[in-house]
């Protein structure tokens, strides 16, 4: 059961009381679409278990859309426009749904903001217990795109989250946006129902 010790949907800054060290976290799954197309909502979830024998003090996760053009967006699910003189640079990918990300099987939010907008705090979480984290997201914007994310042990740089084979923990998923409808089939009850197709990657 995934568990959550922070005050969910608010505001998050580094807290100077976050114990130094290494912290054993591992991605125990994580799912997103491959195949999408413009206007479909789809989920994307990151499970993280504390795999070591402290409390980790901070969980975070921070996503980004890989390549420079996403690094330089200062928004999350988006990429940067470098074309001079824009009011508005950053152009979305996906648009992510209001209240999320959410814990699964859970109607509140459970991942606050913090001062960087790809970053979510899932607060400390203790040795054994995991948290199932959800993105709500909308693709905006067809092409072939990268999210890379990253767990982290603490809004500072001194607490670090590592894996028990000593690599920080996170992975990537690959999305393949198209105007074009997605394939359907019949099912068991007659119903015509979207060919589901899925991918993860995580480590």
């Amino acid at each position: 059961m995934a568990v959550l010790i922070a005050a969910c949907g608010s505001s998050t800054s580094s807290d100077s009381n976050e114990k130094a060290g290494t912290y054993k976290v591992a991605v125990t799954d994580a799912s997103f679409p491959t195949k999408q197309f413009i206007g479909q909502t789809s989920l994307m979830q990151i499970d993280v278990k504390n795999t070591g024998d402290k409390t980790v003090p901070t969980l975070i996760v921070t996503v980004d859309v890989e390549g420079e053009e996403g690094k330089e967006a200062r928004i999350p699910f988006a990429i940067h426009d470098p074309q001079a003189g824009l009011a508005g640079p950053d152009r979305p990918v996906w648009v992510l749904a209001a209240t999320y990300p959410r814990l699964v099987g859970s109607a509140e939010p459970g991942g606050a903001e913090t001062s960087n907008a790809k970053t979510y705090s899932f607060g400390p979480l203790e040795p054994g217990k995991s948290v199932e984290a959800v993105w709500k997201l909308s693709a905006v914007r067809a092409g072939k795109y990268t999210i890379g994310y990253e767990v982290g042990a603490g809004l500072n740089s001194e607490a670090k989250a590592k894996t028990s084979s000593g690599v920080p923990p996170g992975g990537t998923f690959v999305a393949d946006i198209t105007t074009k409808l997605p394939d359907t089939e019949v099912n068991a009850a007659g119903e015509i129902v979207e060919i589901k197709q899925g991918g993860k990657s995580g480590r």
